[in-house]
């Protein structure tokens, strides 16, 4: 990030740019800056964009060979093409010794490093990973943004605010502003403040849930079942996420047991530091072998409900009652 920053600070540029990783907000907050940065504000004959995997390279490259029309370049930005996964062997080849006046700037979720487009771009321009951020730097943007609406939040909140939001920037922005709104003649945003105005991920509901089995309160695991059907939420999709979360527990108390610490632990399964621990802790409630039955019992579910043997609604109040 730092790099893309000091080209567009100096307006020196590469050739190539590819930006990639899970942390879609950054991802689009550098392709934004790039844009400005190297598109004169308006010129659509000097600026292309193309998206998905269905795009035709030739005619990309067709266009690449066509000079700038009354503008130092051209640029064209593609985004989420899998290129970079496959297929990508004839754009390297003509990223190896392009036109000199039209750059490039890739978004993509996925790459594979070792393909010949990924080190086409390593040799002939810069590519940056934006993972997601640890609870540190999340914490430090938080704070940074209330500061400049002149609010406050402090370290427990501020806690609670991740836990609901998770680690998605984009996810934690749009609910950073519905927070400000609504504590729009308040320089101190509460606890309170953040449970009355917060959306409660899908995923927040699954982890209470399994919580509250683990717990032996059926009647809030099933409250919390209720409330996802009130949204809308399909019974087999909760039941794909009950499964998956336990899965995921299994996985946690296995590598746990080898002696994993929480940050070799969310490495595996994905997930940063502080939700890592977070599993660890759930996954301490469970036996080893309750949860390798859980699994089974949520294939078994599965089975009933498409064999039609169960109603999925049913099926998964069942499961929550009997399961661990």
């Amino acid at each position: 990030m730092q790099k893309i920053g000091n080209d567009i600070k100096q307006g020196s540029f590469k050739q190539v740019y590819l930006l990639y990783g899970e942390e879609r907000y950054l991802r689009k907050q550098y392709t934004e800056r790039l844009r400005k940065a190297m598109c004169n504000e308006g010129d659509d004959m000097n600026t292309h964009f193309y998206e998905g995997k269905d795009i035709s390279v030739g005619e990309i490259i067709d266009l690449a060979e066509t000079l700038p029309f009354l503008a130092e370049r051209r640029v064209i930005f593609i985004s989420d093409s899998g290129l970079f996964k496959s297929g990508g062997e004839k754009m390297a080849e003509y990223l190896s010794a392009p036109n000199e006046t039209t750059f490039f700037v890739f978004t993509e979720s996925e790459v594979d490093k070792r393909s010949k487009l990924y080190k086409t771009v390593q040799a002939k321009g810069y590519a940056a990973e934006f993972a997601v951020q640890d609870e540190n730097t999340l914490k430090r943007w938080i704070a940074g943004l209330l500061k400049k609406e002149e609010k406050n939040i402090s370290e427990n909140t501020l806690q609670l605010f991740l836990t609901k939001t998770g680690t998605d920037m984009e996810n934690i922005q749009m609910e950073l502003e519905k927070l400000i709104c609504y504590c729009m003649d308040r320089d101190v945003v509460t606890a309170e403040d953040v449970e009355a105005i917060c959306t409660n991920r899908i995923s927040n509901h699954i982890f209470d849930m399994v919580n509250a089995i683990a717990d032996k309160q059926q009647k809030k695991a099933l409250d919390l079942y209720y409330d996802l059907i009130a949204l809308r939420e399909l019974p087999m999709r909760i039941l794909f996420l009950i499964a998956r979360q336990c899965n995921m527990l299994l996985q946690v108390k296995t590598m746990r047991q080898k002696g994993f610490d929480n940050k070799a632990i969310g490495t595996q399964i994905g997930v940063p530091p502080f939700i890592a621990g977070k599993y660890v802790a759930q996954a301490e409630k469970f036996k080893m072998t309750d949860l390798r039955a859980a699994v089974r019992q949520c294939v078994d579910t599965e089975e009933a409900v498409k064999t039609g043997r169960m109603n999925d609604m049913m099926s998964v109040e069942m499961l929550i009652l009997s399961v661990l």
